[in-house]
């Protein structure tokens, strides 16, 4: 039913229902002075709400084990890297070789995985190939169908985009080398590079463990 004070508030011929203009006069300020506000008990559930807030916001911040911020894992040849950076969580599986000599870098790729079934990144090649003729990639001397073409050179060397479906990624899995076929600039002559698989099972399993929310 509710007070009838609220009930001849609702309707237009409601201050006949009071008793004497008194009544009436106090009503009418009480209504007046309440009108447009909102009660304290809501202002103040309005200011806690942002702290309410701050939990479920901290809640969502990207987790390393230990509460680490970055981490690194060796997986055989492969490198297992994460880094968090604000709610953002970066993981990749990486591969590189360097000239013993020099110690300057030959190759890399980098890869990321959400579902430890397939991968995607970038693979970096040293300069003086043949960008036009692209690469191609055979594992454990299966040849893979297509070829992949270069879409740039930067500092680190020129770079290839590949990309690994679950088929391919089971049979990187279960194998022992990458290997990249590429053509030298200068003689056109075919040129090679072997890419260990030793541990990339675990490090591509460990990636989509660490890259999951």
């Amino acid at each position: 039913m509710g007070s009838p004070l609220y009930r001849a508030g609702r309707t237009g011929s409601g201050e006949e229902r009071f008793h004497d203009e008194k009544q009436l006069q106090v009503v009418r300020r009480n209504a007046g002075c309440c009108r447009g506000r909102r009660p304290a008990g809501a202002r103040r559930a309005e200011q806690g709400a942002p702290a309410a807030r701050q939990p479920a916001a901290a809640a969502a911040k990207p987790q390393l084990p230990g509460g680490a911020s970055a981490l690194s894992e060796t997986h055989g040849d492969w490198t297992v890297n994460c880094q968090v950076t604000g709610t953002n969580k970066l993981c990749s599986l990486s591969h590189q070789q360097f000239n013993k000599q020099s110690g300057q870098r030959l190759l890399a790729i980098e890869l990321t995985t959400k579902t430890g079934q397939d991968a995607m990144g970038t693979l970096a090649l040293p300069f003086g190939l043949a960008l036009a003729n692209g690469i191609s990639l055979e594992v454990d001397d299966k040849k893979l169908e297509g070829t992949l073409q270069f879409n740039t050179c930067q500092a680190v060397g020129c770079l290839v985009p590949v990309a690994f479906d679950a088929e391919t990624a089971s049979l990187l899995q279960n194998s022992t080398t990458l290997k990249i076929n590429a053509t030298a600039a200068d003689t056109m002559q075919p040129v090679a590079f072997t890419i260990s698989l030793n541990g990339f099972a675990s490090a591509l399993a460990r990636t989509a463990d660490l890259s999951a929310d």
